[in-house]
């Protein structure tokens, strides 16, 4: 037996659990090689327009639209669904089946992707179709009922399933995930057009898997007509923030209770003044606890929405920025205001922590029509196309920069998206604020948008850290593991490892400036360095709470000094919807700089006096022999 193999054999001997942890293979540099950072690049032009996208496996962006005259067929009709491959920039149209104007979208605990609700059957300019339940034109059954299913896969045989219906029609609905990998699916209206409306309003929710008949909810129903597409995330203590209009509540997901919260100040963020939102990073230094932020949107009271007789395309946008971290206060506080006015803007987690801001107008709302106020159909103009950049851990006043970042050369108005990609870069597509297939000319100045653009932030051809030994599986508690990390990904100076982190970030599903279901977390980690300038990371599972991140695939990244490696898909939880079973979280040794056998450093103290330290020879038992397991056995 050689003497490696003995010495893997020792270690698992010492430590069980590691002979049955799965590990991934150690990502890669990103395959598109020469970029510069902070430029905008056009990769190609998209099958179909991006009214929807989601990141799925390391590979694939998913599209999905509405029902008009793509120039791409399938089934002998346009298509109105597509994936992307990433590798090489290939496409195939998807069927989709039923229409699915803006649906709802969220992925589930077995890495199911959902897509609900949507459209009547349409024909040509988004009139209503003759029949109801397919032919004509764009043979498009109507999609208001439909719960559509997607299985990603990289061999380009899977498509999307009708998997039943609700009871209830829902256009702009949203989906939230929840702690047991079931969806929650909150309002929407009956027959769209741009606000909602008593007499088509939907102000209910239900579930899929189903949990029964719609129930009511109090804050969809009170505030009207803003009230579709409600901005909902799960916070940690298990509770939904809702806001809606004006309002903003606490929902308990199984009582489905409402608590209300301070009203909303400065601006409406939901659709149609469409602000950026997000849930900021969950990490150890903030105790994984939850606030979001509300950038942009438009100042209008409930009864001024009405385009007859506003000019909504004249309207300002808001440069107004708010936070809430509702499981501690009930209340607003105000954050460093944006650098101009948006609506229908993006806002898309780096894996260093920092917010890109991208998409939007100086302008009006989201929306479309035919008023003699309109441009070509938009009721927004004055394209915003510089980016900026948004640090949540720099001081209030310094949050905000746009240095060394370009403007765009392609407007993204309404029906735009982005999203996170594996590699770090920003994958940005669509732009339709159209009734059909609009062509680019003087009468639509805003026409549908094709061209797909992919933005390359400062890291993106820095070297990457390529580390082994991230797991495949990541559990609620449990032991902890370790990750590998060579002085090449330390950049020959082991005190990098000060600044090393282990990052999930769940890039969600985007659709009309949200990113349902997007979430950023730090897992808590503690490190041994070595003379060599190599490094072990100890890193924690998940904390015992799937409240912090709801089970599902996500993608899981290590920086260090802000270089992410690129992206590996991983399973958060059991894989399946059901209860999840959290395990006591596992301590984690003190960070050591090891400078010999018999002499370190300690950056947490004095680890002899740590309840988390451990000796060099258990931390070799622990960690270093386990990444030749993965090697050797």
């Amino acid at each position: 037996m050689s003497c490696s193999r003995a010495a893997v054999l020792l270690a698992l001997s010492l430590n069980p659990f590691l002979a049955l942890a799965q590990t991934l293979s150690a990502p890669g540099q990103p395959t598109r090689s020469g970029k510069t950072p902070n430029t905008f690049d056009v990769i190609g032009s998209s099958l179909v327009s991006a009214q929807q996208i989601f990141l799925a496996g390391n590979n694939k962006v998913y599209f999905v639209d509405k029902v008009e005259n793509n120039p791409s067929k399938i089934n002998g009709h346009p298509a109105w669904a597509s994936d992307w491959s990433l590798s090489d920039d290939k496409q195939r149209p998807m069927d989709i089946v039923t229409n699915s104007f803006c649906a709802g979208g969220n992925v589930m605990a077995d890495g199911t992707w959902l897509n609900v609700g949507g459209n009547q059957a349409v024909k040509e300019n988004g009139d209503a179709a003759e029949s109801q339940t397919g032919g004509g034109v764009y043979d498009d059954p109507d999609g208001r009922n439909s719960i559509r299913t997607l299985k990603p896969c990289d061999s380009g045989t899977c498509d999307w399933k009708i998997a039943g219906a609700m009871t209830t029609r829902r256009w702009y609905p949203t989906l939230e995930t929840l702690a047991t990998g079931d969806v929650i699916i909150l309002g929407g209206c009956q027959y769209g057009g741009y606000v909602n409306a008593a007499s088509q309003d939907n102000p209910t929710v239900e579930f899929y898997p189903s949990r029964g008949n719609p129930k009511t909810s109090e804050i969809l129903a009170t505030t009207l007509p803003v009230n579709l597409y409600p901005l909902t995330w799960l916070l940690p203590s298990g509770q939904l923030l809702v806001q809606s209009n004006w309002k903003t509540v606490l929902m308990d997901p199984t009582s489905l209770d409402e608590k209300p919260l301070a009203d909303m100040v400065d601006a409406v963020r939901t659709y149609p003044a469409s602000a950026a939102t997000a849930m900021l990073p969950l990490t150890p230094a903030n105790n994984w606890t939850a606030t979001v932020i509300f950038c942009g949107g438009t100042n209008l009271q409930s009864d001024e929405w009405v385009p007859a007789e506003r000019v909504i395309i004249n309207l300002p946008t808001e440069t107004s920025c708010v936070r809430i971290t509702p499981d501690v206060s009930p209340d607003y506080e105000q954050d460093d205001p944006m650098l101009e006015g948006r609506s229908m803007v993006n806002f898309i987690f780096m894996p260093d922590g920092k917010l890109f801001l991208v998409n939007g107008a100086t302008t009006g709302t989201a929306g479309y029509g035919l008023q003699d106020w309109v441009k070509g159909m938009s009721y927004a103009d004055g394209p915003r196309l510089t980016p900026a950049i948004y640090d949540p851990n720099a001081a209030p006043g310094s949050r905000w920069n746009r240095d060394g970042l370009p403007a765009s050369t392609i407007p993204r108005m309404y029906h735009s998206s982005a999203t996170l990609l594996p590699d770090g870069a920003i994958f940005i597509s669509g732009s339709n604020p159209n009734s059909d297939f609009r062509a680019n000319n003087t009468n639509y100045p805003y026409p549908t948008e094709y061209r797909t653009e992919l933005f390359y932030p400062w890291y993106y051809s820095k070297r990457r850290p390529q580390p082994n030994g991230l797991l495949q599986t990541l559990s609620y508690g449990g032991d902890p593991f370790n990750v590998y990390l060579s002085a090449d990904d330390l950049s020959n100076n082991v005190e990098n490892l000060n600044n090393t982190k282990v990052v999930i970030i769940r890039t969600g599903f985007s659709t009309h400036n949200i990113n349902m279901g997007q979430r950023f977390l730090q897992l808590d980690s503690t490190f041994t360095g070595y003379k060599n300038n190599t490094g072990v990371l100890h890193v924690s599972q998940l904390p015992p709470n799937p409240n912090i991140l709801a089970p599902g695939p996500a993608h899981i990244f290590v920086t260090v000094n802000g270089v992410p490696s690129v992206g590996m898909q991983v399973m958060i939880g059991s894989g399946k919807v059901e209860k999840q079973v959290p395990k006591p979280i596992g301590s984690l040794p003190d960070s050591v700089l090891v400078v010999d056998a018999s002499s370190s450093s300690s950056s947490h103290g004095n680890s002899a006096q740590s309840t988390r330290s451990t000796s060099i020879t258990s931390l070799f038992s622990f960690g270093l022999l386990a990444l030749l397991s993965s090697r050797l056995l």
